[in-house]
């Protein structure tokens, strides 16, 4: 483990969040549509950032820290992907305008850091406390894995939803967006706007893949900078990510059977590490060799039958666009 001090977690938080406030109150302090170039753009920030502290690991520890780190990173990366077609689904059934979708997401992202945060605190605590909670988290990870293989892809069902169901009995909804605003108070009563429906499910969208990728990350390494500082760089770079592949990610069909292979290789690596080291490089050349083959085959073998755009009947999907 890195010998870090509460400095270094101090100064990266205080980076974490310049990075936001100049997201926020700068470059998207008015509501626009993300374009793919300007997704494509900061997605490269996000990506040279990440390599550019790698290389700080490289220098400043060791190159092995760095692998580490790398690793990490590329393992939640992939993950986040199959996060992002949940996403669109959400996006598509409640028909939430362009302009907005960077809101939601910037919100999202920032109860996600504090969620993720929390969990990996928790795990670095039970790890330190009860070693023998790796081999359930890699258990974990190889029935994950199992379950991601063989299960059919779902549709979004916004009227069956428990978040949409709970969010319905505590507070009214207006029946439609009021501009980039997450509550409205009409007739001398407070609602909650759709924006804030949608926000809350990527909040639980996120909690439910965190349950997968932190104990992927704890499966590399039980550093906690590192699997805090791998999964933040995942994080902040979904935004862009996600403009840049919301598009193209549905043609990308045979890439959850190859993060499956991905979560049963670390769950595997987990539960065997006491017998059989697997050095950190092999690990790193088996998740981008997995991820290579799973896009690759995707677009070689195209899906027979593309769902049709608006297949989940959006249920704000006939109102007029937001003011």
């Amino acid at each position: 483990m890195i010998a870090t001090n509460v400095w270094f977690w101090v100064g990266f938080v205080a980076f974490v969040l310049a990075m936001l406030a100049l997201d926020l109150g700068v470059f998207n302090r008015r509501p626009h549509v993300v374009r793919p170039k300007e997704a494509a753009t900061w997605t490269a920030v996000w990506v040279g950032l990440a390599l550019l502290f790698a290389a700080g690991l490289a220098y400043f520890a060791a190159p092995q820290t760095a692998l580490t780190f790398l690793t990490g990173y590329l393992i939640e990366e992939s993950l986040s992907i199959d996060n992002i077609f949940v996403i669109v689904l959400i996006f598509q059934y409640f028909a939430v305008p362009a302009q907005y979708q960077h809101r939601v997401l910037f919100w999202g992202i920032l109860g996600a850091l504090v969620m993720r945060g929390l969990f990996i605190g928790l795990g670095a605590a039970l790890l330190a406390r009860f070693e023998w909670i790796i081999y359930i988290f890699g258990a974990l990870l190889v029935i994950t894995g199992v379950r991601m293989a063989i299960k059919q892809d779902e549709e979004f069902d916004g009227e069956q939803n428990p978040v949409v169901k709970a969010v319905r009995r505590v507070m009214p909804l207006t029946d439609g967006y009021r501009g980039k605003h997450f509550f409205s108070t009409e007739n001398g009563r407070r609602y909650a706007t759709p924006l804030l429906l949608v926000l809350l499910l990527v909040e639980v969208t996120d909690l439910i893949f965190a349950i997968d990728s932190i104990p992927a990350i704890f499966g590399i390494t039980r550093d906690p900078f590192i699997v805090f500082t791998s999964n933040i760089f995942a994080v902040m770079g979904l935004r862009s990510l996600f403009f840049l592949l919301a598009h193209v990610v549905t043609k990308f069909h045979l890439l959850k059977y190859g993060l499956a292979v991905i979560l049963t290789f670390v769950g595997v690596k987990m539960i065997i590490e006491s017998w059989v080291h697997i050095p950190i490089l092999l690990s790193l050349g088996v998740v981008l060799g997995v991820l290579l083959i799973s896009v690759i085959a995707s677009l070689i073998w195209p899906k027979a039958h593309q769902a049709s755009e608006g297949r989940t009947g959006s249920m704000f999907g006939r109102l007029p666009p937001a003011p």
